[in-house]
């Protein structure tokens, strides 16, 4: 859907990948978008160049291979960005994303990851050419045979229970196999396939590298314990970025901690995997959401918590958030203060629900008013991923933003891909 007036699109050719495969419209500044800017919903940002970065930050540092996390950020835009920057392997965990990413491109590897799929997606993952896939128990184990016909060019990958403990979002209950059934399901699966691996993930968000070290020494001592040999290492997702009040390390010093780990645990000429996601996109996009009303220190805005701000809604997440005032604005129902003035504020998203709430606080210059439009930063991983249309209220609206000072985050100290976009 396209709710924009042609004067301030980015000359046509600049991003030739993006804009006219996807019909992505690409601007220079934010600025300029708003100024163009006819539509009434919310808006999702993407900054190409930035999601470009990180992908060549995990080429180039992690000491495997990098499998996309589909379901971080399935916008169409989002996957041809990351292709276009040298991504070629994905997660996947349903038939959809297996058609999205073959829609993409025909030469991707995909990776059916999600330890408990139906019968359906894995005859149908195994038809689509997926050879890679993940179980945590016995009875998942015996649907993936008994699906693919007992293929012998299956590559397994046991998932493991591990401690969440230095996670933001701790994933253990769900998924993984304990100490015990790990054994049991490494004896069984071992002869059935082409190649053995074991999976794990230390949980969303992981402030503390040594996770994955200590992990990785808990499958050495499994291994020895079951006295089976694996052929791959997935070292699955986790890797942060930086939100406001979170300490968060390098993306470096996880890599140099994951690959000490391998060296000393023995796992150095296995074939190794990891599973980025937010880390990969949440830096690349943003929403722009506009103020419906001011009262007091309380901001009413045109998306919230059933839309992209899931996460500033339900774990309470206080985004960096930045003021956009279109030029043209010509509301004067307001009191002039000093701009540089910050104040918090409490948002509430467009929804009749009283649960519709973001209690932040999130700062913002304190003559904000209707009209304004507030960016809401790092949401490029799950906001518009998780975003419904509870009660009327969508966007459809997805714009590239060029690099420039309308960025949440300064630019990143390694950014060759950028000539790539």
């Amino acid at each position: 859907m396209f709710n924009f007036k042609p004067s301030q699109l980015a000359q046509p050719g600049i991003l030739p990948d993006i804009d006219r495969p996807y019909g992505l419209p690409v601007f220079n500044s934010i600025a300029d978008m708003l100024d163009s800017y006819t539509g009434d919903d919310a808006a999702y940002i993407l900054y190409p160049q930035r999601v470009a970065a990180r992908a060549e930050q995990f080429l180039a540092g992690f000491p495997g291979t990098s499998l996309y996390a589909v379901k971080a950020n399935p916008h169409p835009a989002m996957l041809k960005i990351l292709w276009s920057a040298g991504i070629r392997h994905f997660d996947v965990a349903s038939v959809r994303e297996i058609d999205l990413i073959q829609a993409l491109s025909t030469d991707a590897r995909l990776y059916l990851m999600h330890p408990v799929k139906s019968r359906k997606t894995i005859a149908y993952a195994y038809q689509s050419g997926v050879r890679d896939m993940a179980f945590d128990c016995l009875s998942e184990l015996e649907k993936i045979i008994a699906e693919t016909g007992r293929a012998r060019d299956l590559n397994l990958h046991l998932r493991l229970a591990v401690p969440n403990g230095a996670a933001i979002m701790p994933l253990a209950g769900k998924f993984g196999a304990d100490w015990d059934h790990a054994i049991e399901c490494l004896v069984a699966a071992r002869p059935l396939v082409k190649k053995l691996g074991i999976t794990f993930h230390v949980g969303s968000q992981c402030l503390d590298p040594e996770a994955y070290r200590s992990t990785i020494k808990y499958v050495r001592a499994l291994l020895d314990t079951a006295g089976i040999e694996i052929d791959t290492l997935d070292c699955g997702g986790g890797f942060p970025i930086q939100y406001p009040g979170m300490d968060v390390a390098g993306l470096e010093t996880y890599f140099t901690t994951i690959q000490a780990a391998l060296a000393e645990y023995g796992f150095s000429e296995l074939e190794i995997f990891g599973e980025p996601g937010r880390a990969l996109c949440a830096e690349g996009g943003s929403t722009l959401a506009r103020v419906e009303l001011r009262k007091g220190n309380d901001l009413y805005l045109n998306e919230g918590s059933f839309g992209s701000l899931f996460d500033a809604g339900r774990f309470a997440w206080k985004h960096e958030t930045r003021r956009h005032r279109p030029v043209h604005a010509s509301q004067q129902t307001w009191t002039p203060r000093t701009q540089d003035q910050q104040a918090g504020f409490r948002f509430f998203g467009p929804t009749c629900d009283s649960s519709d709430v973001m209690a932040g606080p999130f700062y913002l210059p304190d003559d904000i008013r209707e009209g304004d439009w507030i960016e809401i930063c790092n949401l490029g991983a799950y906001g518009q991923a998780l975003a419904t249309d509870f009660n009327g209220f969508q966007s459809e609206t997805t714009v590239a933003i060029l690099e420039d000072n309308s960025s949440c985050n300064p630019p990143l100290a390694s950014s060759p891909a950028t000539s790539r976009i």
